[in-house]
């Protein structure tokens, strides 16, 4: 096998097929690897090698889960600069960010390892009436079943492993479709599981084509469905999906308020990082930037003037600061939705031009809910900047969505803090930072057209663990 050729992980077991997908470096187009598509033949093989795992998974300790679960971790670790170099290749991703989330990835295992030791029990006295004297119960929770993951390109390492681990950690099996894209970091993470002993099969990774990869949806035999990717589509396989549970992160177009009592100084390089990070490809791009009309000028500029100063580049250059993204089709779509907003009446503050894949970090002034750039998902590195008088009306501009994953909030007042939190309508509130800041171990997830439910690890293990209750 060339070191190029990577073949997927099916039952337990490296195997090629007969259709080939070429990965691609977004940078400069080269094709980085090889590997193959699963058709429906292989998915069933796994799906059934993983239900004939699932007492033997039940029955793991907790010793066995954590002690596997951390050598992932280790090991991930161990591999670092190699793994951040193929996900930077993959992805487009420039190193540095890449490095970043081949670390986290090692540090999401590693919560689950010690998550596996706290599976929820609970006792209950039952003597609440008459009928109950003398009666208590004893709360188990128990693995779901079998889990089908469904991961995007942008994370194609961490956004997989926070299915993949919280489901070894429950004693769930599981089935993980990554981007076809992006799948080649997922499958070094299944080379890395297979020197376990988690028993062979009870993880899969396989490319599929949409049409293959839908019968994780369809087919009842999967208990529960994750997916993390657009909204569009996250909503149809919810429709799709029969009786499994279901959990969806989903993304949307985060606000960021700036108070006028915030602190610049700190507030500027987070608003930089949060806006242009890998190209705005991110589900919690700080998209939409609501800033204090006393602060609003000096604000504006200083970010302008760091936006222009960031480094294009080669993404496996060390410095690289913003790179191409993943495909031209979106860097057009990205062009298309600027130069529209502008026509409805959008400043351009800097930016706003396209070379191929490549789109120039934009800002973009007086925009409203009637434009794309503003209203949806960008997905890209354009941010939007608008004034406010009062928190009220803050809030009111950041609500002002059929989104609500996260909200960053720069204030040095309690009292604005606390409206904050009480008033968005979002799942997370990020205080003085952007809402791309997220922790592996809390809740993340978003209300409205953001999703159902919640991931980090334990939070994402509740949704694999069923509650049977003993009434003795």
């Amino acid at each position: 096998m060339r070191s190029n050729d990577y073949k997927i992980y099916s039952a337990g077991h490296f195997i090629s097929t007969s259709k080939i997908l070429e990965v691609k470096n977004p940078f400069d187009g080269s094709i980085v690897a090889i590997t193959y598509l699963a058709d429906a033949p292989i998915l069933n093989g796994a799906i059934e090698k993983a239900l004939s795992l699932k007492e033997e998974l039940k029955d793991l300790s907790s010793l066995k889960k954590y002690s596997i679960l951390k050598q992932i971790s280790e090991t991930i670790t161990a591999n670092r600069d190699h793994l951040a170099n193929v996900l930077c290749l993959e992805s487009g991703k420039p190193l540095k960010y890449a490095s970043a989330e081949i670390d986290r990835s090692a540090q999401t295992f590693l919560i689950a390892a010690e998550e596996s030791k706290r599976i929820p029990k609970e006792y209950l006295s039952l003597d609440w009436t008459s009928t109950g004297e003398k009666k208590e119960g004893i709360v188990n929770y128990f693995p779901i079943g079998l889990v089908a993951g469904i991961a995007p390109f942008n994370f194609p390492m961490n956004l997989a492993v926070h299915k993949i681990a919280p489901a070894i950690a429950s004693g769930c099996p599981i089935i993980l479709k990554p981007s076809s894209t992006t799948p080649l970091s997922c499958l070094e993470l299944a080379k890395i599981i297979d020197q376990t002993e988690l028993p062979k099969g009870a993880v899969s990774i396989l490319p599929m084509t949409r049409e293959t990869g839908n019968l994780l949806v369809t087919d009842e035999r999967f208990n529960l469905l994750s997916f993390t990717g657009s909204p569009d589509v996250g909503w149809k396989m919810k429709r799709e999906c029969g009786k499994k549970k279901v959990v969806l992160e989903l993304g949307g177009n985060a606000a960021t308020i700036v108070s006028s009592s915030a602190d610049l100084k700190d507030a500027l390089p987070k608003c930089l990082m949060g806006a242009f990070t890998y190209s705005g490809q991110i589900c919690i791009h700080a998209q939409r930037f609501i800033v204090h009309n006393s602060v609003y000028q000096k604000f504006t500029e200083e970010l302008k003037t760091s936006a222009l100063q960031l480094k294009k580049g080669d993404p496996l250059n060390t410095s690289t600061d913003v790179s191409n993204m993943i495909d031209e089709a979106n860097a057009k779509r990205i062009e298309e939705w600027v130069n529209e907003a502008i026509q409805q009446g959008a400043h351009l503050l800097c930016g706003g031009k396209r070379t191929g894949s490549y789109y120039e970090p934009t800002i973009l002034a007086n925009c409203n809910h009637t434009m794309k750039v503003y209203a949806e998902e960008v997905f890209g590195p354009v941010i939007c900047i608008n004034s406010f008088e009062t928190i009220e009306e803050a809030i009111e501009q950041a609500n002002d969505t059929r989104f609500g994953l996260q909200s960053g909030v720069f204030t040095n007042d309690i009292s604005e803090l606390d409206i904050c939190f009480k008033h968005l309508e979002v799942g997370g509130v990020i205080h003085n930072h952007v809402p791309t800041l997220r922790f592996d171990h809390m809740p993340y997830g978003g209300i409205k057209d953001s999703g159902l439910g919640r991931e980090g690890v334990k939070y994402a293990m509740l949704d694999m663990l069923e509650p049977k209750v003993l009434v003795k």
